[in-house]
């Protein structure tokens, strides 16, 4: 191993979870079952990346060993990063018939033709998602794998998913991926997160979206003990008719998981009694900018308990309705960006 791959080794490792550490090697498959045997995995971090390392160079394993590795661990663990969506748009006829080989070939062969060097890693995994694992050079240096682009791509679907990608990359990549994929377009679909999960179950509706049209009244007693029941039941159908339409604007199951909602506004400032910023020529601009655990069941909560107005907007509403988290809210109303938005250095 020279230095640059053992720097690569030793970062992994450390970012690797002890608890996991042990179940992550033995996927990888690199070492034998002696050598995984002889690790203790109570020693400290320090000590136990050393000792693998040197279990490493017994084995004569390269950079494309320990990238195979992190790819486990990536793959395993997608969270740790922001990811951002993209989607694929005019295809050509034979878009929905590529296959996986097909893919790969295509895709590492028009990288090529873009840049060199330039390291490139496909995997499937089990949800059909392929996996790709970019590491850049710029002409004058090798390929830079502590510094990886992940992208995840799902065939015969027009949706992508990128991380750890810089403006300079970026060009590069959408032009590889709609060769590979043959679509004519690639576009930033304004959604965006830490959850992988989530974002890719939202844009592709992949979760349960159930909207009834008929709802019982959660709030009905059976014991009416008020002696005004009129006042009780104006409430309880006030809170029946709050919890339909919460229902109506975010669905009646589990919601992705989205971290968070970003509202830019472009517009005319509107306000008789301020004509210093009335008479202003310049568009009036600011971001609002909602997060949360999980954003989609807090508004869902909001509504349905009274703290925020009801019906729902359909600046709220808009999210899972057409699975973005980005807008930009102009005199025209609301729309996607006309700019790019996306920072991903």
């Amino acid at each position: 191993m020279d230095d640059s791959t053992k720097r690569l080794f030793q970062r992994l490792i450390r970012r690797i979870p002890s608890p996991m550490l042990k179940t992550t090697l033995d996927r990888w498959g690199r070492l034998t079952a002696a050598q995984l045997q002889a690790l203790d995995f109570t020693q400290s971090k320090w000590a136990l990346t050393e000792k693998l390392l040197g279990v490493c160079e017994e084995n004569e394993l390269a950079v494309k060993h320990i990238t195979e590795l992190e790819m486990i661990h990536v793959i395993e663990n997608p969270n740790q990063g922001m990811w951002y969506a993209l989607q694929l748009m005019d295809p050509q006829d034979d878009a929905y018939s590529i296959e996986l080989t097909q893919f790969k070939e295509q895709f590492k062969s028009h990288l090529a033709e873009l840049i060199r060097p330039v390291s490139v890693k496909i995997k499937k995994h089990t949800d059909d998602a392929v996996w790709i694992r970019i590491a850049w050079g710029d002409g004058f240096s090798r390929p830079n794998h502590l510094k990886p682009t992940y992208v995840v791509h799902y065939l015969q679907s027009p949706y992508v998913f990128v991380t750890s990608l810089t403006s300079k990359q970026k060009p590069l990549l959408t032009q590889a991926l709609t060769q590979a994929t043959r679509y004519e377009i690639i576009k930033d679909a304004n959604l965006s997160g830490r959850n992988l999960s989530a974002i890719r179950d939202l844009l592709m509706r992949q979760y349960q979206q159930v909207f009834p049209s008929r709802y019982s009244n959660p709030l009905a007693e059976k014991n009416q003990t008020v002696s005004n029941v009129h006042i009780e039941n104006e409430q309880a159908e006030a809170a029946a008719n709050r919890q339909q339409m919460a229902r109506h604007a975010f669905g009646d199951g589990m919601l992705p998981q989205l971290q968070s909602a970003v509202y830019k506004l472009e517009t005319k400032f509107k306000d008789q009694t301020n004509k210093t910023m009335t008479e202003r020529e310049e568009l009036f601009k600011c971001v609002v900018k909602f997060t949360s655990t999980n954003l989609l069941e807090s508004f869902r909560h909001s509504a349905s308990s009274g703290i925020a107005s009801t019906p729902v907007t359909p600046l709220l509403s808009s999210i899972p309705l057409k699975g973005k988290n980005y807008f930009v809210i102009t005199d025209n109303g609301l729309g996607p960006s006309s700019q790019a938005r996306q920072s991903q250095n």
